[in-house]
């Protein structure tokens, strides 16, 4: 699986959303995305970068960013996961990992010390145009969101 790097084009897709709307990356052109991958919905790490982004998202938004996040959760799971923790962005479903893959957020991974395959947790901030502005592997939940904002001038 081959990582995406700065200026490299976003693969596009279109997923399902937790009301079982379908949402395409096209429909975002010409605004900043910040494209999140997390291993599952509900779980003590994805909850915490989750409500991170959730208490950032109004000064993100103020800088012209939407934020999704995709997880391989079924759109029921993660219409409960939204309402829970009152989360004011889209998350999108990607049963079948193939948007994962397409961006390199599932594959080999360390965990516990044994190499396994599943979900990286990444996160990509695409361009106006299309174009992938950061890629950020193997990022950690907990500060992750605050060293983004500050990566981006965003306070």
């Amino acid at each position: 699986m081959s990582k995406l790097q700065p200026g490299d084009a976003a693969p596009d897709f279109t997923l399902t959303d937790a009301d079982d709307h379908e949402v395409s990356l096209e429909s975002f052109r010409g605004r900043r995305v910040i494209l999140y991958f997390y291993p599952a919905a509900m779980t003590p790490g994805c909850t915490k970068q989750a409500c991170d982004f959730r208490d950032n998202l109004g000064a993100l938004t103020e800088q012209g960013f939407v934020v999704l996040g995709v997880s391989k959760d079924k759109p029921a799971k993660l219409r409960q996961f939204r309402e829970r923790d009152a989360l004011a962005f889209p998350l999108l479903s990607d049963t079948g990992l193939d948007v994962h893959k397409a961006y390199g957020a599932y594959g080999e991974k360390t965990n516990y010390g044994k190499t396994v395959m599943g979900v990286i947790r990444s996160t990509f901030v695409i361009d106006p145009d299309g174009k992938i502005e950061k890629a950020l592997y193997n990022v950690k939940a907990t500060g992750h969101v605050a060293r983004l904002t500050k990566e981006l001038g965003i306070s």
